[in-house]
């Protein structure tokens, strides 16, 4: 039996986030779109201005009876940098930022365990920056974004961005493949 859960995550570009998390045995359907913010209709245009206070994100339907929100999680902090306030690497501003958004009381105490277990391991050289907030409105992006690496591999960010995103996902977790 199939138990569907939702998670919210904010990790820089959603081209990089759905492209791994479409590879995750257990993960159901990803989307990317933008949450958090204050536009009632957001578009990327607007969210891009950095002015709606929206993040770029994805919303993962998944299979919690074959995936945790934890393994979820691992794996969301291991293909992003999540040190950087408001950036990943050339994408800056605030629609780039680093969050959780919770969707219940479990998933808001597991992702804060998991923050204090991986800053307790000193993983990276500055602190984590990830915010763990309440899940917003999620706004489906437009239909060109949905699926981009998988439509568009040659393309240049997609080679050079979200490949090694994918490659290192493959490495670090082969045992979940």
């Amino acid at each position: 039996m199939v138990r569907t859960e939702l998670a919210t995550l904010a990790g820089g570009c959603f081209w990089c986030l759905e492209a791994v998390f479409e590879q995750v045995p257990g993960v159901l359907r990803v989307v990317s779109g933008y949450t958090g913010g204050s536009l009632p209709d957001p578009h990327y245009a607007a969210v891009c201005s950095g002015t709606t206070g929206h993040a770029e994100a994805v919303q993962i339907t998944f299979d919690a009876g074959r995936i945790t929100f934890r393994q979820l999680l691992e794996i969301f902090f291991s293909i992003h940098d999540p040190t950087t306030l408001n950036r990943q690497g050339n994408d800056v501003g605030t629609q780039y930022r680093s969050a959780i958004f919770c969707h219940d009381e479990s998933q808001r105490s597991t992702a804060m365990a998991l923050i204090a277990e991986l800053e307790g391991k000193r993983l990276w050289p500055d602190p984590l920056v990830t915010a763990v907030v309440p899940a917003a409105q999620f706004h489906a992006a437009e239909e060109y974004h949905q699926h981009y690496y998988a439509r568009n591999p040659g393309q240049g960010y997609c080679r050079l961005v979200i490949a090694p995103k994918l490659e290192k996902f493959r490495e670090l977790f082969s045992d979940r493949l």
